[in-house]
């Protein structure tokens, strides 16, 4: 008998779903920093920060079947998910230059990677978390 208090069925798919968005994600950091040689700025460390530890919350979520990973991912999202969209703004100039955070290393609106004329890393970061938001937001709706 599976209890409330369980994930089953299309909410463990569901969180399956965003568990395999963030090991991607950060499967993807890596191998731009790692494999091709792109230094992350400031911006891209804190969405790293935010990002990384979703990996093993929601493995962990997972394994145990507890809903209340919903509770626990939720934070790390709603805090990635903002520095994306400030850094998203950043590098399209939305956000003047002055404002950035980053001071040493290399600039927080430089074009590193520009997939298809517009798809560029921040980008990518925004979707992933967007992404994860959605598939935990309508998780926790059907928990009703």
């Amino acid at each position: 008998m599976v209890t409330t208090n369980q994930l089953s069925g299309p909410r463990w798919g569901r969180v399956f779903a965003a568990w395999v968005i963030a090991l991607t994600a950060t499967l993807g950091a890596l191998f731009f920093s790692e494999v091709m040689g792109f230094i992350p700025c400031e911006l891209c460390w804190y969405q790293r920060i935010f990002m990384f530890p979703l990996v093993f919350i929601l493995a962990v979520g997972l394994a145990t079947s507890d809903v209340r990973v919903f509770v626990y991912a939720l934070p790390m999202v709603a805090g990635g998910w903002f520095v994306a969209l400030y850094h998203n703004l950043l590098y399209l100039g939305v956000i003047p230059p002055a404002l950035q955070p980053c001071g040493q290393g290399p600039s927080c609106a430089e074009v590193n990677l520009n997939l298809f004329g517009f798809i560029s890393i921040p980008l990518l970061s925004l979707l992933a978390f967007t992404a994860i938001a959605a598939l935990l937001f309508v998780k926790k709706g059907a928990l009703k």
